[in-house]
């Protein structure tokens, strides 16, 4: 969604949202992407100017940070943040300064996040840890956090604090992923209290960002966040869909079920079918898990009908999310959000 340009195959991806789309009476995803595009198109050009413009270096760090950041991700945080401020004073040099902020700190997640897990692909190609080794990797990730915290307080706008709060949540979320890692549980408030923190709380401050430097109402920032709260939700629950998928994600298949993630289809196949409990832990205690043992337990989480409910667990904060923007005025920028909310729910990365 980098550039929001629509596909061949957009005109039926709201088929699954056929009512919500009848009720709302909104046109075809493929038109909304263009009507999108077309709105944010010089917004995201002169972001990506002002992220081209991050320092480049020798050093193995400066590196390995360009080398993700010059894979282009989707940039949705950052367009959370243009969007955000299209209510009010719209996508200033703060607004931009905030947008290529969130996008470092995203950045600097994924570069930490490759080492822990052992990735060696990233947006389709060798990750940073795979190139540059996991300690340039790491370093890049520090490199970038320190640019981006940079990066608020040159902004102007009082979200510095909001930022170290989400860098709290994100570390708190990591940790209880991290002593559950391996671990059979599959409790929906361990994965909720992970997601929450470490997917959405970015979500949501990239929208708080956009309004406070737009100059918006208490009220509108408050339905701003609470949109990115169920964004972020719908987004992981996408991701974790995604896992089971056979290719083209820009990652391995099943990678989160062979590094003992708990993800939304695991909690559903475990209170489903007791029987995969057992072969759970025979495979968490196998050193080299084969290609064979872990198609055969996804097999058995996809006929639990696990993807299914994780497809209406994203459906289900996506319409959250579209009822929150109600809230706000009618205009492009609430249209704007209703077509990300919309498309995140069709991703296929």
């Amino acid at each position: 969604m980098t550039h929001l340009t629509p596909t061949k195959d957009a005109p039926r991806v709201l088929d699954r949202l056929s009512q919500v789309s009848a009720l709302r009476g909104v046109p075809t995803l493929a038109e909304r992407l263009v009507a999108l595009d077309r709105f944010v198109r010089t917004d995201l050009a002169t972001f990506s100017q002002e992220l081209d413009a991050l320092p480049r270096g020798a050093r193995a760090i400066h590196k390995a940070a360009h080398h993700l950041l010059d894979l282009r991700g989707k940039h949705l945080r950052p367009l959370c943040v243009a969007l955000a401020s299209r209510f009010g004073a719209g996508f200033t040099e703060s607004a931009r300064a905030l947008a290529v902020a969130v996008e470092l700190v995203h950045s600097a997640t994924l570069l930490h996040d490759d080492v822990v897990d052992l990735a060696e692909r990233r947006r389709g190609q060798p990750a940073a840890c795979t190139v540059y080794g996991n300690a340039a990797s790491i370093f890049a990730g520090d490199w970038l956090l320190i640019a981006a915290l940079r990066k608020i307080r040159e902004s102007g706008v009082e979200v510095l604090d909001k930022m170290l709060a989400v860098i709290d949540e994100m570390i708190a979320a990591e940790s209880v992923q991290l002593e559950r890692r391996g671990k059979i549980t599959g409790a929906r408030e361990d994965y909720f209290a992970i997601v929450e923190g470490k997917t959405a709380a970015l979500f949501r401050w990239a929208m708080v960002a956009g309004a406070r430097a737009a100059e918006l109402t208490p009220a509108a920032e408050t339905a701003l966040e609470r949109y990115g709260l169920h964004l972020g939700v719908a987004f992981q629950a996408v991701d974790d869909e995604l896992d089971y998928a056979t290719g083209g994600t820009g990652k391995d298949a099943l990678a989160d079920l062979r590094e003992g993630k708990v993800t939304f289809p695991l909690v559903v196949a475990l209170e489903r079918d007791p029987s995969l409990r057992p072969l759970l832990e025979e495979l968490l205690g196998v050193d080299a898990v084969t290609g064979d043992a872990l198609a055969g337990i996804a097999n058995q989480v996809r006929a639990s009908g696990a993807l299914v409910a994780t497809r209406a667990l994203a459906e289900e904060h996506v319409q959250r999310a579209l009822a929150v923007l109600e809230e706000l005025p009618a205009g492009p920028a609430r249209e704007a959000l209703v077509t990300v909310a919309l498309a995140s729910l069709e991703r296929t990365s």
